[in-house]
């Protein structure tokens, strides 16, 4: 266990409770403590990772440091508007994870930081104000091996069978910086480059969810991989993690196209813990930290001089896409709100 008290703070209700860490089974849980206020000379860490991810991080982080840590854990979306309510006194330091997209309306809340490490990143991952990144996440969807059957599932379209109706796993995009990723990936996608053009297929996928809207991106993965669900939308990560922990998953790129965004890590202004806040963005930015977070923690590397997952697809080999950052950051509350009133109106 790291040094530091990780505590973990649960989605919505905020109570304490078990935290599950691993992938299927359903039996492996982390013990997590309400979130209480912030602990003097500690470097506070909001974070929407799994704990999978997050222990051994922060151990590597505390023994090279000597800083000790407390990290509060939920979705994106409820840490985002966490940071917003505390504004005028944070109780956090750092926000370790949140895509671009979910980031940037709340841009004003962080410092600019450059860290030490941007020479090695590669171009698109360069430093931006206070956007120092961390990983390479496309979106993706996973099947379950052992229930998909003769369905076929190569893309979005596909998921629109209605052999799969009340059988498909999405978190909700408010809470989930994945599940937002993939609203913003289909209205791309679907709308053939027009996100305008693509909110009737958002309206079939609401129906076809059956009134089934998780949590967190950690319940669509782990719905699939127990077999709950038959497929799931989630991030690469999540998918490729079950896959190596022996679940009966796949993991497809969608055919319509992939959006890749980085998440990042991000200094609160006015932190009394500049310094150590600065030395973590350094510290997961490094080689040695991407080399770990490639080779243990199936995420895509940001950085130059780490070599991509041998496990997963070269970039070349998957249709991406992009989308319009300005756009997409400037309408994320109204595009958020217009999916909730389509997946009310289906249920």
């Amino acid at each position: 266990m790291p040094k530091g008290r990780i505590a973990a703070l649960l989605a919505v209700c905020l109570t304490a409770g078990m935290l599950l860490a691993g992938c299927g089974g359903g039996s492996k849980q982390e013990s997590g403590d309400v979130a209480a206020p912030r602990s003097e000379g500690k470097l506070v860490i909001y974070c929407p990772h799994q704990m999978s991810l997050i222990k051994p991080v922060v151990a590597a982080f505390e023994e090279e440091s000597g800083i000790k840590t407390e990290v509060i854990r939920a979705g994106t979306g409820e840490l985002l508007q966490r940071l917003e309510a505390e504004k005028d006194a944070p109780q956090c330091d750092v926000l370790w994870g949140g895509t671009f997209n979910s980031v940037k309306p709340y841009q004003e809340l962080f410092a600019d930081y450059c860290s030490v490490n941007d020479a090695a990143m590669q171009p698109a991952f360069k430093n931006s104000g206070p956007f120092n990144w961390y990983s390479d996440l496309p979106s993706v969807i996973m099947v379950n091996t052992n229930l998909i059957g003769d369905t076929k599932v190569e893309g979005y379209a596909d998921v629109l069978n209605p052999a799969l109706q009340g059988r498909i796993a999405m978190a909700d995009p408010a809470k989930s910086s994945a599940a937002y990723e993939h609203l913003v990936n289909m209205l791309y996608a679907m709308g053939r480059g027009n996100p305008d053009a693509g909110w009737d297929y958002v309206a079939a996928f609401c129906a076809s969810l059956q009134g089934q809207l998780l949590p967190s991106s950690y319940e669509v993965y782990k719905s699939v991989a127990d077999g709950n669900n038959v497929v799931g939308l989630t991030f690469e990560e999540g998918a490729a993690k079950c896959m190596a922990d022996g679940a009966p998953v796949q993991v497809i790129y969608m055919g319509e196209g992939v959006i890749t965004d980085p998440d990042g890590v991000f200094i609160l202004k006015g932190t009394a813990q500049r310094e150590a806040a600065e030395k973590f963005v350094d510290f997961v930015t490094s080689k040695k930290s991407q080399e770990m977070l490639v080779q243990q923690l199936h995420r895509r590397s940001v950085r130059a001089d780490v070599p991509q997952p041998d496990k997963l697809p070269a970039k070349d080999e998957v249709n991406f896409i992009t989308d319009d950052k300005a756009v997409v950051s400037a309408s994320k509350a109204a595009w958020i709100e217009r999916f909730h009133k389509l997946y009310d109106n289906a249920r």
